[in-house]
């Protein structure tokens, strides 16, 4: 370790992403490694209309959550590189050898200007790196809509969201997709990512999505 790392590293010390204890390096620690809510198969594998399989690896719940939300609102982009591990495990698990390409589920540009980065972009690329792959940008979100977490129900959130992507100018005819996203709760703005893709050719999309809520009357964010 340089200098310069070793006085970054006393002014801004590793913390885990998840509970934020110190570390000697940046990761996960133990405790979170085998603590997090895992979901056990088959509830690790979700149905959600036009994506030929589906994996989230986690619930979107206690330190998870929290540490989503960082990653999110608190420019913390460097969780990025955890993240992708964990979905990288899935991935080499579920539905490895089954997809061509890697894309993600893009911000609008309003959010991105915002933020500063499209969350799930930077996780699609970490886990590209991991798959030695190099992802590639398949749609963009030609509309800003309302968040889809203040949707009441899920016939809302349906049509609050169709539309709102547009593919790339791509050459998808008989690819297979896998495209990335952080958290899911209906799975409705995936469901149109998919369907979109398919338009445009796609014979097979596949998704991995690092956490998933767990729903119990009306929908959760």
């Amino acid at each position: 370790m340089n200098l310069f790392n070793k006085i970054l590293n006393i002014l801004f010390p590793p913390k885990c992403v998840f509970c934020r204890k110190r570390l000697p390096d940046e990761g996960v620690c133990d405790d979170c490694a085998g603590k997090l809510p895992y979901r056990q198969s088959p509830l690790i594998k979700d149905k959600i209309s036009f994506v030929d399989e589906c994996y989230s690896p986690l619930y979107y719940e206690g330190n998870v959550r929290r540490a989503i939300l960082r990653y999110k609102f608190a420019g913390l982009a460097g969780y990025s590189r955890e993240f992708a591990k964990i979905l990288h495990s899935c991935v080499n698990t579920h539905l490895s050898g089954k997809f061509d390409i890697v894309t993600w589920v893009p911000v609008s540009k309003r959010r991105l200007k915002k933020r500063g980065y499209d969350q799930s972009g930077l996780i699609a690329h970490e886990l590209g790196r991991l798959l030695d792959m190099t992802p590639q940008k398949l749609l963009v979100k030609a509309r800003d809509v309302p968040p889809q977490s203040k949707q009441p129900t899920q016939q809302k959130r349906i049509t609050n969201i169709f539309g709102a992507f547009k593919p790339v100018d791509a050459d998808l005819s008989g690819k297979s997709v896998l495209i990335v996203d952080d958290i899911a709760t209906t799975g409705s703005t995936l469901s149109e990512c998919a369907r979109v893709l398919k338009t445009a050719g796609a014979d097979k999309v596949y998704a991995v999505i690092l956490a998933k809520t767990q729903l119990s009357g009306k929908l959760k964010k």
